[in-house]
């Protein structure tokens, strides 16, 4: 236990992050935006991928230009694929594994995030294909806040793109049941 709790000890990085978001609900787009700048110049291209997943996630939703908040939401999914990558060959390391099961939870947004820049963008199919992947990973989460969030936005971008979202099984818009408990 006393493990546990060593490992759910405050990561400053991501308080910061947390802060700047918090600026950024107040109505403070801009500001939010240049302190996320900072932050990613502090963290860097190769700093800790779950810091610049998460960074970069929240950072595109101060861009103003549809192709800027694209390529910063592709920035966060690359970085989440590192950390998933790590995972899956961790043999000893539960804290990598704890990382690779966190940032797993954090695909649904991810893959809603890109449906939305894609669809902003005019490409259909490249929103189309991150919608599936959005309900697909969805499917996984537990029946919470974060997940009625996701699948609301799920539908919203289905009603969007005109899909009903029958794929995934549960109504007409494709709520599976909860999967875990």
């Amino acid at each position: 236990m006393v493990e546990r709790q060593g490992q759910a000890a405050p990561d400053a990085v991501l308080t910061r992050i947390g802060q700047v978001v918090m600026l950024h609900h107040a109505g403070d787009r801009e500001e939010a935006r240049h302190r996320f700048l900072d932050l990613w110049a502090e963290i860097g291209e190769h700093g800790d991928p779950l810091h610049r997943c998460t960074l970069a996630h929240y950072l595109a939703d101060t861009q103003d230009d549809p192709a800027d908040e694209l390529a910063w939401d592709l920035r966060a999914l690359t970085a989440a694929e590192e950390i998933a990558e790590d995972g899956l060959g961790a043999r000893d390391g539960a804290a990598v594994r704890d990382r690779a099961a966190a940032v797993r939870a954090f695909y649904p947004a991810l893959h809603v995030s890109l449906a939305a820049d894609y669809a902003g963008l005019g490409d259909r199919d490249a929103a189309r294909t991150h919608l599936r992947r959005a309900r697909g990973a969805a499917a996984a989460l537990t029946d919470d806040g974060y997940a009625a969030g996701v699948w609301a936005a799920i539908r919203r971008l289905e009603s969007r793109l005109g899909e009903g979202g029958g794929e995934t099984g549960g109504g007409p818009w494709g709520r599976p049941p909860r999967q875990r408990p």
